[in-house]
């Protein structure tokens, strides 16, 4: 170091502007050294908090989950290593059982923070336990609806009659057959015994078509008295659910309905693939003399009627018009009516009949009146399942047919009839008009408009004596 009194030369004042050098780096060294120590001061406060609240949060949960075993075993600090290196250089922080008293305020922040802390860490335990049980609650109800549906093999998804498979890829087309077999039916309903009428034949044929993008409903009815090219079949025993060995040989200008009566769901699954293209990956076969069981246990079922229906055979079946609701007999005699008053053919008038009913079934199953209510619920899939049987056939499935027609909103649920000539033949049979029944399944097979549903082309520009044509352009000059 230099002495102030000492003569200044060059060489005085090189050595004093060294030293005023060193000693502003010293200067600005003893600052950064006392912002280190802040700012470590400062990290260890920081970490220390969480890592407090770690061990109270564990120290609490242990006391709700095993409660009475005592304080927990005291653990290694996780952040030790940080908290030693501020200790070297900064004064030794007071031990956490041992922490500076809090102000009132402070006292009651923290209450506050350690009961939603507390009631928060209980709820999360409730609601896992609670959802574990849900879970297997719903897997074991959802099992135990699926086991009491009837099995039948119906389906061939690999027959080389469906065209275009792979544009069909995620559609879902139930076929869904009535029965009109009689057994179990009792006298007062008029419709035979499994004596007098034996066997069982499709009393009602329709497919329902779920496009893969579940935006609409397309639900065909096909007429009993169809007449079709049967295919060969294995004979079915309707009585026991069960395919012989005999092969019946297929047969020229049959009725529709012999398909199930000869070889069961198979042969019917066979017929309307070879008729239609459509590949059919789901079968429902519903014994119509159940089916009044499942809308007595819903309370009925509302239809809308436009006039009363009178039949010739079954007598008055609904005798005012308008929104009506129909239960048990009056609504099996309903959709059986083959002689009604005012319909041009004894099958349409039963399509739309069957139709209606089926979809106002699905609608009034898929409501809060029979969902939220217990018995009704396990009273209707009881009925429902004595009643049907199929194929490809469970909870998962019908919930997606009950769920798309619920609503039977015009824009999103169609009922149609395939296209006859609307009269019987000298064979008793209705005619199939292959040209527009053609146009029809290929519109569903591709997911496009259906026939009536195309937009008619637009009239011809025609000129006019103003120099425009009709859609109002000025004509091009000659």
């Amino acid at each position: 170091m230099t002495d102030q009194m000492e003569p200044v030369d060059d060489a005085t004042k090189y050595r004093r502007k060294i030293d005023n050098t060193l000693a502003r780096f010293s200067a600005a060294h003893d600052e950064m050294a006392a912002e280190e120590a802040k700012r470590k001061e400062r990290l260890s406060r920081l970490t220390a908090a969480p890592v407090k609240l770690i061990e109270q949060t564990r120290t609490k949960l242990q006391r709700v989950v095993h409660p009475g075993e005592g304080a927990a075993k005291p653990r290694p600090h996780p952040l030790a290593h940080l908290r030693a290196g501020s200790a070297e250089e900064t004064e030794a922080e007071p031990d956490e059982n041992s922490a500076a008293p809090q102000t009132r305020l402070q006292e009651k922040k923290q209450r506050r923070v350690d009961r939603s802390a507390k009631a928060g860490r209980i709820t999360a335990i409730v609601l896992a336990c609670l959802m574990f049980v849900l879970s297997a609650g719903g897997w074991g109800m959802k099992t135990w609806f699926n086991s009491k549906f009837n099995q039948i093999a119906a389906l061939d998804e690999n027959s080389a009659d469906i065209q275009n498979a792979a544009g069909q890829l995620g559609d879902e087309n139930f076929l869904i057959a009535g029965s009109d077999t009689r057994a179990g039916a009792e006298a007062e309903e008029g419709v035979g015994t499994a004596d007098s009428v034996g066997g069982a034949r499709s009393d009602s044929l329709m497919i329902a078509h779920i496009p893969a993008d579940r935006k609409r409903v397309i639900v065909v009815g096909f007429p009993r008295d169809l007449e079709v090219n049967r295919p060969d079949c294995k004979r079915w025993d309707s009585n026991t659910g069960q395919y012989l060995e005999e092969v019946v040989p297929a047969k020229s200008k049959a009725k529709l309905n012999e398909a199930y009566a000869i070889g069961g769901p198979q042969c019917t699954t066979k017929q309307i693939q070879q008729l239609t293209g459509m590949k059919i990956n789901h079968f429902v076969g519903i014994d119509f003399h159940g089916f009044k069981d499942m809308i007595n246990v819903v309370g009925g079922v509302p239809v809308h009627i436009e006039e009363p229906v009178i039949d010739d055979v079954l007598g008055v079946i609904v005798p005012q018009a308008g929104e009506q609701v129909i239960t048990g007999d009056q609504a099996l005699n309903f959709v059986r009516a083959r002689h009604v008053k005012g319909d041009v053919t004894s099958d349409y008038g039963r399509i739309k009949r069957q139709q209606l009913v089926i979809g106002s079934l699905l609608k009034k199953t898929m409501s809060q009146e029979v969902l939220f209510d217990g018995g009704k619920l396990t009273g209707f899939v009881n009925a429902f399942t004595a009643a049907t049987f199929g194929d490809n056939l469970g909870v998962d499935q019908m919930l997606t047919l009950a769920q798309s027609m619920k609503g039977l909103n015009p824009d999103t649920v169609k009922f149609i009839t395939v296209p006859t000539t609307g009269e019987a033949n000298n064979r008793g049979n209705e005619v199939l008009l292959e040209k527009k029944s053609k146009e029809l399944f290929a519109a569903l097979i591709e997911n496009g408009p259906l026939p009536d549903e195309k937009a008619a082309a637009p009239p011809p520009s025609t000129p006019s004596s103003t120099g425009t044509t009709q859609q109002g352009q000025a004509k091009p000059g000659n």
